[in-house]
């Protein structure tokens, strides 16, 4: 089993930025992708940006730029940082982990965006 412990999650001006931070503990054989999703109220979950155990890369194409994905593989952490935040980037964030070819989900944090 996997435990994920989100943080760094809050409330923001437009253009302000946030680091999110998820940290995986628990049984872990290998961490092949970490990522991040995001739900907004009355929308599907969807994809903000993914990284693999290799450092390659995937992300939303509108979070390109703005957003960017990294990992430490030491920690077993991945991180999201969030820049020139518009209030449509509100949302809860999920961190995801595939491990053993099994998925995990955090429990989510809020980020609010809002003057």
């Amino acid at each position: 089993q996997v435990q994920l412990v989100e943080s760094g999650g809050g409330l923001v001006q437009p253009g302000g930025s946030l680091r999110l931070s998820c940290a995986a503990s628990g049984t872990i054989f290998a961490l092949s992708v970490m990522a991040w999703y995001r739900q907004a109220p009355g929308k599907q979950r969807e994809l903000v940006a993914a990284m693999a155990s290799d450092g390659r890369t995937n992300y939303a194409d509108s979070r390109k730029g703005r957003f960017t994905i990294s990992r430490d593989n030491a920690k077993n952490t991945v991180y999201l940082q969030m820049n020139s935040l518009k209030p449509e980037d509100t949302a809860v964030y999920y961190c995801y982990v595939r491990s053993s070819n099994t998925d995990y989900w955090g429990q989510g944090t809020q980020v609010t965006v809002s003057s």
